[in-house]
């Protein structure tokens, strides 16, 4: 097997292939055959060490792939060689020809969606949906403002948002990135530059969502953007910066500020996680959910794709396939 290793925490272009012997399953666990990665920006934090969590070296990066299961440990009977699956794991792991996972991280990939659009897709959907049920609460009619919404998690959030009925107001950094989210579902679309007054303009008074995985100075004008009883999201920091929201901005109007931590939730709650991600991955299936198809790279050029990611020149979402 071949895979993407980090061998030491630092620059992205660090990153290098390596040959090892087939993996075999162990008790519980699945081989599976990769045949698209997707690629993350917490992918790229993880291996600089700038994520919150450092996973044990040397490390393979990927937390999302699809593909044809290869073998079956003991104990293993919902899941057979043959099987087309994706694969969600919290250990990592994706950026390699082979990938062993526990067999409870296994969903069925649905007949008749690309394995590099359900790799690419299932995470931040997931996320996503998590975030717009669990977390909040979206009604119909609703506005949500998605900041970073050319990335893969905010072209996600427009999608996930628009098919719940919701009127989405898009913010992202070029026109490129803009109108991607328009295609993905967006009402309205807005340069960062204008945050503070174009989305009290457009909404008639507030947006009743925000969904920040941006973080940053743009927190704080989003947060100034909500209405009475609005709702913050917090999902990340893209910006590099760990914003200080003010307390009394939160106070006023009844704002709210939730947390979204998919990995955490999918952890300690690991069967509905599970049914969360089949229930993803069926909606997209179905066509009601509109991912966008992924661009493809070949595996060997991860350093390359954690690189783009780096930069922000990415729209929509990068694959690693053998």
């Amino acid at each position: 097997m071949r895979r993407i290793v980090c061998r030491e925490f630092g620059p992205v272009e660090r990153l290098a292939p390596v040959e090892e012997p087939d993996s075999a399953p162990g008790p519980g666990e699945v081989v599976v055959a990769v045949e698209a990665a997707a690629v993350s920006f917490v992918d790229g934090l993880i291996v600089q060490g700038r994520y919150q969590v450092r996973p044990p070296l040397p490390h393979t990066p990927g937390s999302a792939v699809a593909g044809r299961v290869r073998s079956v440990g003991a104990d293993v009977a919902a899941v057979s060689p043959g099987d087309r699956v994706v694969v969600l794991s919290m250990a990592g792991g994706g950026f390699a020809t082979d990938l062993v996972a526990p067999a409870s991280a296994v969903s069925p990939l649905p007949v008749g969606l690309a394995p590099a659009l359900a790799a690419t897709a299932v995470e931040n959907y997931s996320t996503m949906a998590f975030a717009l049920s669990s977390r909040v609460r979206v009604d119909p009619g609703e506005w949500v403002l998605v900041l970073g919404a050319g990335g893969g998690i905010g072209l996600a959030a427009v999608d996930v948002a628009r098919a719940a009925g919701a009127r989405v107001v898009a913010a992202a950094s070029s026109q490129t990135k803009r109108e991607a989210a328009r295609a993905a579902g967006a009402e309205v679309v807005v340069d960062y530059a204008d945050l503070k007054t174009r989305v009290r303009e457009v909404t008639g008074g507030g947006a009743d969502v925000v969904v920040d995985p941006v973080g940053g100075p743009l927190a704080e004008a989003a947060l100034r953007s909500l209405t009475g009883y609005g709702r913050f999201c917090v999902l990340g920091f893209a910006g590099g910066e760990i914003p200080r929201l003010p307390a009394n901005l939160v106070l006023l109007r009844n704002r709210t500020v939730v947390g979204v931590d998919w990995g955490d939730w999918a952890r300690t709650r690991p069967e509905a996680a599970t049914a969360l991600v089949r229930d993803v991955l069926g909606r997209i299936a179905r066509g009601e959910l509109r991912p966008p198809d992924p661009t493809c790279l070949p595996l060997d050029r991860a350093a390359d794709a954690l690189a783009r990611l780096g930069r922000r020149d990415v729209v929509g979402k990068l694959a690693l396939v053998p």
